[in-house]
C-alpha cells in the first residue's frame, strides 16, 4: 500500500513538474515573441521615418528651394519708381532669403546632403561643426583607415552618432568627445568616448523614451551590429559599435 502511495506521489510530482516546465516555457516563448514583435514594429517605424525624412528633404531641396529663388528673382526684376514700393520689395526679398535659409536648415536636419555626396566621416564632421557648440564641446572625428561607403547603413550610423552627440551635449557635461572609425575585412568598429560625468546605463535604458538609447540599439539590430555602452560616474562614457560589412 505504501509503495502504491509512493508511486502515485512520484507520478503526481513528475506531472506537476512537467506542467510547470511547460508553463514556464510558454511564458518564455510568449515573452520572446512579444520582444521580437516590438522590435519589428520599432524597426518598421524607423525605416518609415527615414523614408519620409528623405522624401520631405528632397521636396524641400529640389522643389521649394528653386521655386522660392525664382519668385525672388521675378520680384526684384519689377521696376518701380515709388520709394515705398522699393522698400517693400527689398523687405520681401529679405524675408524670402530667411525662408530659404530656414528651409535649407530643415532639409539638412532631415537628411544631410554631405552624407550622400562625400560620405559618412565628412557628414559627421560637418554635423559637429554645424551644431555650433565648439566653445562648449570639442569634438574630434577621425578614421584610422579608409571607410567603405554603404548608403543603407551609413544613414543609421549617422543617426546613432547624432544621438550620442545630442546626449553628450544634453546630459554628460563633457568638454571633449572623440569619435574614431576603424575598418577591417569583416567589420566597421566605431569608438566614441567623452570626458563627462558618466551615467547609469541600465537605468537610462529603462527610462529611455522615444528615439533614444532604445532606438540606437534597434538601428544597430537593423545593421546586424551591436553597441556596448560602458560608463562610470565621474569617469566619462565609452560607446563601442561593431557593424559587420557586406
Amino acid at each position: 500500500m505504501e509503495d502504491r502511495i509512493y508511486d502515485f506521489t512520484a507520478l503526481l510530482s513528475s506531472l506537476l513538474a512537467v506542467i510547470i516546465i511547460f508553463f514556464i516555457g510558454s511564458i518564455i516563448r510568449y515573452h520572446r515573441r512579444y520582444v521580437r514583435l516590438q522590435r519589428e514594429r520599432i524597426t518598421a517605424e524607423i525605416k518609415s521615418l527615414e523614408n519620409e525624412r528623405k522624401r520631405i528633404a528632397t521636396d524641400l531641396h529640389d522643389s521649394l528651394g528653386p521655386l522660392l529663388s525664382t519668385v525672388k528673382l521675378n520680384m526684384t526684376s519689377i521696376e518701380v519708381n515709388d520709394p515705398r514700393d522699393k522698400q517693400i520689395i527689398a523687405k520681401s526679398g529679405k524675408y524670402i532669403d530667411e525662408i530659404i535659409t530656414s528651409m535649407r536648415q530643415i532639409s539638412y536636419d532631415l537628411l544631410p546632403n554631405t552624407l550622400e555626396r562625400r560620405g559618412l566621416i565628412e557628414a559627421i564632421t560637418e554635423f559637429t561643426n554645424h551644431i555650433g557648440h565648439n566653445d562648449l564641446l570639442e569634438v574630434n572625428v577621425y578614421a584610422m583607415n579608409k571607410i567603405t561607403p554603404d548608403p543603407e547603413k551609413d544613414i543609421h550610423i549617422f543617426r546613432v552618432i547624432q544621438e550620442i552627440i545630442h546626449n553628450t551635449l544634453k546630459h554628460a557635461g563633457a568638454t571633449k568627445l572623440d569619435i574614431g572609425f576603424s575598418e577591417d575585412e569583416k567589420e566597421l568598429l566605431i569608438l566614441v568616448h567623452d570626458n563627462g560625468k558618466g551615467f547609469n546605463v541600465e537605468k537610462a535604458k529603462q527610462n529611455s523614451s522615444g528615439l533614444g538609447l532604445k532606438s540606437m540599439e534597434i538601428r544597430m539590430d537593423i545593421m546586424h551590429g551591436s553597441v556596448s555602452i560602458h560608463s562610470v560616474p565621474g569617469e566619462g562614457t565609452h560607446y563601442y559599435l561593431r557593424i559587420p560589412l557586406g
